[in-house]
């Protein structure tokens, strides 16, 4: 990768890292499903002068369904039932793995042995920083973050099978999809008595927890990573997202004081070796030696 992607990328993760101590803080003002509407609801406000995407729309609606619904309502739910944004920001980067998965899968794409190598040694990593983790981590809430997963990874391929679009464009009418059926089910589940306290109550706080949610981390967020997405294979651009834990953890610890000691630094360092060896131009670096 190009050294102007990289920082692209990793800038991509540290937003997306603090996204959650952003979420928990959000979901202190709002119930998970209309959260994720408010969310949403603001990312597509663009749409009133953003053209629509050349992208069919049974694929816009798919993508939309797994890129969002599916990711975020699974992750803030599970975020609601007590697991905490550092813990969260762990479990989720299991799509790198699914990603990787679902390509070779659909698109055919088959990761090389350094890309393989290379997240075994961030998985350890990933691993280990579990390890670190109390009692607080329960059934549901890994199943709910593990489904969350699963979705973004499916969201990712829809995505690269896309095609040459303006994914500016796209990540604003992705946003579209979202607000109206979840509206319906934030009604339905969380009742409208949940939703009008909700809203009555939304402070400045409330409020900066979903523009936060909504522009840096959907518009930029999302907007970076398609592209990159476009530019890459799914194998050197998913392992990034085992970057977001780093910033995760780090932000919890500063914003909500989450602690972490050696294991979780040990899994942080593994992490950055493996990204080291996924992305790094070992090939070129090596010729230039041997040159020299």
């Amino acid at each position: 990768m190009k050294p102007v992607h990289v920082l692209a990328a990793v800038a991509v993760t540290a937003v997306w890292g603090f996204n959650f101590v952003v979420i928990r803080v959000g979901l202190n003002h709002f119930p998970p499903l209309l959260l994720t509407v408010l969310r949403f609801a603001v990312a597509a406000l663009p749409v009133l002068v953003v053209p629509r995407p050349a992208v069919g729309t049974a694929r816009l609606v798919a993508i939309a369904l797994f890129l969002f619904v599916g990711q975020f309502v699974f992750l803030f739910t599970g975020m609601a039932s007590g697991l905490p944004p550092g813990l969260a920001s762990i479990a989720i980067q299991s799509q790198a793995f699914f990603t990787v998965i679902f390509a070779g899968i659909a698109l055919r794409e088959r990761p090389t042995a350094r890309q393989l190598a290379g997240m075994a040694v961030a998985g350890a990593g990933l691993g280990l920083i579990g390890l670190s983790i109390g009692g607080d981590l329960t059934a549901l809430g890994l199943g709910l973050v593990l489904a969350s997963a699963a979705s973004w990874a499916v969201g990712n391929v829809l995505l690269r099978g896309a095609g040459q679009v303006d994914m500016f464009r796209t990540v604003v009418w992705l946003s579209l999809v979202p607000p109206a059926p979840l509206l319906a089910l934030s009604l339905w589940i969380e009742g409208p008595a949940a939703i009008a306290a909700a809203l009555a109550g939304a402070g400045w706080e409330a409020l900066a927890a979903v523009v936060y949610l909504a522009v840096p981390t959907t518009l930029f967020g999302f907007f970076v990573w398609a592209q990159l997405l476009k530019r890459y294979p799914a194998a050197t651009v998913a392992p990034f997202s085992l970057l977001v834990p780093v910033f995760g953890t780090l932000s919890a610890h500063l914003a909500l004081g989450e602690t972490f000691g050696g294991l979780r630094l040990g899994g942080m360092a593994l992490i950055l070796a493996g990204l080291a060896v996924v992305v790094l131009p070992w090939g070129r670096w090596l010729r230039l030696q041997a040159a020299r």
